[in-house]
C-alpha cells in the first residue's frame, strides 16, 4: 500500500464526516422545529380551553399586524388537519385534535433524535478508522526510514 493512497482515503474519510456532520446539524434544526410546532400547539390548546364566547383577541394579519376580534362562538374552532385542509370543530373536538398532533409531532421529534444518534455513531467509527489509517501510515514511514537508515 502506498503513502499516497492512504492519503485519499483519509481525504475521502473526512469528507464523509464532514457530510455527517452537515446532516446532523440538519437533524437537529428539524428538531428545533418540531419544537417550536409543539410549543405553538400547545398555545393554541390553552387559548382554546380559556377562551370563552364574547372574548376579545389579537388576531395575526401577517407582516407583524393584528387585528382585534370578538369570539362569535367558542364552539366554533377551524382547527388545521394538514396538507393544507383544516375543519371547523367543536371546542373539546379541536382541543383532542391538537392533542393529537403533539403525540404526532413527540413521535417524530423521537424519530429524528434516533437519526441523530445514527449519525452521530456513523461518525465516530469513520473517525476511528482515520485515526487507524493515521497510525498506519506513521508506522510505514517509520519503517521506511529504518529501511533507508539500514541501507545507509
Amino acid at each position: 500500500m502506498s503513502l499516497g493512497g492512504g492519503g485519499g482515503q483519509a481525504q475521502e474519510i473526512a469528507q464523509a464526516i464532514e457530510a455527517l456532520e452537515e446532516e446532523k446539524e440538519e437533524l437537529e434544526g428539524d428538531v428545533q422545529d418540531l419544537q417550536t410546532e409543539k410549543a405553538e400547539t400547545d398555545e393554541a390548546i390553552e387559548a382554546i380551553e380559556t377562551l370563552e364566547t364574547g372574548s376579545t383577541v389579537q388576531v395575526p394579519l401577517g407582516g407583524g399586524a393584528y387585528l382585534r376580534a370578538e369570539v362569535q362562538d367558542i364552539d366554533e374552532v377551524i382547527v388545521g388537519l394538514g396538507a393544507d385542509y383544516a375543519a371547523e370543530q367543536e371546542q373539546d373536538d379541536a382541543i383532542e385534535t391538537l392533542e393529537l398532533k403533539k403525540e404526532t409531532i413527540d413521535e417524530r421529534i423521537e424519530e429524528v433524535r434516533e437519526e441523530i444518534a445514527e449519525v452521530e455513531s456513523e461518525s465516530q467509527e469513520l473517525e476511528q478508522r482515520a485515526q487507524q489509517l493515521q497510525q498506519q501510515q506513521m508506522q510505514q514511514m517509520q519503517q521506511m526510514q529504518q529501511q533507508e537508515q539500514g541501507d545507509e
